[in-house]
């Protein structure tokens, strides 16, 4: 069980405590290849929204409106468990899909599938009617997380986690949803390539290595060692043109490498100034890529000119927290935000503008040990910090309003990352020498289960999202790497190493 917090500890006066974590985040390596239930998804049908999921309805699903007559399409592979007629929607469609969600198609006037019928992603299954209980022809998609549930998620970020954005054109290839949102930097970070294979890198005594889905959704290859700065910092980001690019930065050199061609080789590190302490990337809304390192005196940043172009040299940043841990998220209207902690002080800035200059750096709250940014469903960005009594959190309640720091409880003193499920709900996950746990959102935008265990101890932990949208996690130690990854959308495999290998040990 969990040590409880003082229940006055609403404000954050966290003790700089960067340890040395040594145990293991891994109860036994195992070498079995991930296997996955998640799907590539498929347009379900042409035609405009006209009617939103939630609202002051609380609209069950989303409705696509187009002519009378338009295909309706399976959103992917599964088994037809409902065809035929159905309350309200005059005839109805429920597919149900390896992952065990199930996709829930109404009001068509013509059925083509029957139950117990095997359906492929892009199928026809029937033509848009407007039967039962609507104003006009339309398809009213609605999304369920399993055969149990009695309300459906939100189908948009469903599909787009799946690599449809609707609307959409039924007929062209689906492929993972484009990285918008940074990703998680530390000693170990992990990203999707354009073709939606993940790639990690993960930094040791000895310099950074790497490994790489050798297929999307799928088993990874060896371990490649690269040389480049040891001991270092990590940071990732997708150029404009979907090459990725890596940072990597120690007390003493700052370097980068890049993709030659999108998803390909990559080049040989690069010099990208000197050292510091911490490294964060991000992507402005025009696709330019934006670095942000801490050192001694503060924090400084570093800008592509233009997308997949040249870079401007380091810049101060007006201040910040010398010697922090270094985060960066993006705001629903596409303006970068970075927040910077140490072990005394918690402070943030923000563009004024998108792709814009940079507000003076604010005060964000006490010191810490590490920070994790995430965005919820409807766009607000959400903070955790931890520190020597465990997690807390804090949430935008408006574009430029934050609420006050609130206590989650958790391992004191852990790495934190974060990332999102297939239907929008943030998920973190934290480790310290002793433990790993994780927490998730109980529906969307709403609160936060109790800290569930999620292995041993380690030392670093980062998160990334298949291109199906299932969650890996890849934690470190002494010992090597390890990940554990969703077997569907709310069931995880066991821990295991990430290939044949142990790869680097990570302090």
């Amino acid at each position: 069980m969990l040590h409880g917090l003082r229940t006055g500890a609403l404000r954050l006066v966290l003790a700089a405590t960067f340890a040395v974590l040594p145990s293991l985040v891994t109860t036994s390596p195992a070498s079995a290849a991930p296997r996955f239930a998640g799907f590539a998804a498929s347009c379900p049908t042409s035609g405009f929204i006209s009617d939103a999921y939630g609202g002051a309805r609380d609209h069950d699903g989303i409705d696509i409106a187009n002519a009378l007559g338009t295909p309706i399409y399976a959103v992917g592979d599964g088994e037809v468990i409902n065809s035929g007629p159905a309350q309200g929607y005059g005839q109805w469609i429920r597919i149900l899909h390896p992952d065990g969600t199930v996709t829930e198609y109404g009001h068509m006037y013509q059925r083509d599938v029957a139950v117990g019928e095997r359906v492929t992603a892009g199928q026809r299954i029937a033509l848009m009617g407007a039967e039962g209980e609507a104003s006009g022809p339309h398809l009213h998609l609605r999304v369920r997380r399993d055969t149990s549930m009695s309300h459906g998620i939100d189908p948009i970020p469903y599909l787009a986690d799946r690599g449809v954005t609707v609307p959409c054109t039924p007929g062209r290839r689906p492929g993972p949803a484009p990285l918008v949102y940074p990703v998680e930097s530390g000693r170990v970070v992990s990203a999707r390539s354009a073709d939606g294979r993940l790639e990690v890198f993960a930094a040791g005594a000895d310099g950074v290595h790497h490994a790489w889905q050798s297929q999307v959704n799928g088993g990874w290859s060896e371990w490649e060692k690269l040389g480049g700065p040891r001991n270092a910092q990590l940071a990732i980001a997708p150029n404009a043109d979907g090459r990725l690019e890596a940072f990597a930065i120690n007390g003493d050199v700052a370097q980068h490498r890049y993709q030659l061609a999108p998803s390909g080789a990559w080049s040989g590190w690069e010099d990208f100034g000197t050292g510091g302490s911490s490294i964060t990337a991000g992507v402005n809304a025009d696709g330019r890529i934006e670095v942000f390192a801490s050192g001694p005196t503060g924090v400084f940043h570093r800008y592509q000119t233009a997308p997949n172009g040249g870079w401007s040299n380091w810049e101060p940043s007006g201040g910040g927290p010398g010697g922090s841990r270094v985060k960066m998220e993006k705001s629903s209207d596409g303006r970068l935000e970075v927040f910077a902690l140490n072990g005394s002080v918690f402070q943030h800035q923000y563009q004024t503008s998108v792709n814009g200059g940079w507000s003076q750096w604010e005060d964000f709250g006490g010191g810490g040990h590490d920070v994790t940014v995430d965005h919820n469903a409807d766009g607000r960005l959400e903070v955790f910090a931890s520190g020597p009594v465990g997690v807390f959190h804090r949430y935008q309640t408006g574009p430029s309003s934050w609420s006050g720091w609130e206590p989650v409880r958790g391992p004191a003193n852990s790495r934190l990352t974060s990332d999102r499920t297939a239907d929008g709900r943030v998920e973190v996950f934290a480790i310290n020498g002793d433990v790993a746990m994780h927490i998730w959102q109980q529906g969307l935008n709403a609160s936060y289960s109790d800290w569930d265990t999620f292995g041993t101890g380690g030392t670093d932990v980062t998160a990334a999202t298949n291109a199906d949208g299932r969650i890996e996690v890849f934690g470190t130690s002494r010992e090597g790497v390890h990940h554990k990854w969703q077997t569907g959308f709310s069931t995880w495999s066991e821990w295991t190493w990430v290939n044949s290998t142990s790869g680097p040990s990570v302090p």
